[in-house]
């Protein structure tokens, strides 16, 4: 059975966005999953490790507007179009997360970084999937 037209693979530019997409996307899922063990650090007693975990929280914001960035590109050079709408749910997320942490709201900062983790790390593992390729 054929594929349908719009599912086929990505052709010309589109091969290469997906591969930017799934960089960036790792280098995201790695600075993000570095912000729980900071924040451990820090409750653990280590004080210097909040200014590290801030600055981690500006990386992870950061490189989620480059993913959502790169996910818009592929969409735009008919690739999937999925990765935009998660891109932009996790950016959307962070967003929240890192309100929360300014006003040390850790009822919200908690489990909304763990649905982050999550998430991000669900997204990651999609991406590198050789469906992503197919999947519009």
């Amino acid at each position: 059975m054929a594929l349908p037209t719009s599912a086929a693979p990505p052709r010309g530019r589109a091969r290469p966005a997906l591969l930017v997409l799934r960089l960036v996307a790792t280098a995201h899922a790695v600075a993000i999953f570095a912000q729980p063990v900071f924040a451990g650090v820090f409750l653990s007693g280590d004080y210097d490790m909040l200014h590290a975990h801030a600055v981690g929280a500006d990386v992870v914001y950061s490189l989620g507007l480059v993913q959502l960035a790169a996910a818009l590109v592929l969409w735009a050079l008919r690739g999937a179009r999925w990765p935009s709408g998660v891109a932009l749910l996790i950016v959307l997320g962070e967003t929240a997360q890192y309100s929360a942490g300014m006003a040390s709201d850790l009822d919200l900062h908690i489990p909304l970084g763990v649905a982050l983790v999550a998430l991000t790390f669900g997204t990651l593992v999609a991406q590198w999937r050789p469906a992503t390729e197919v999947i519009r």
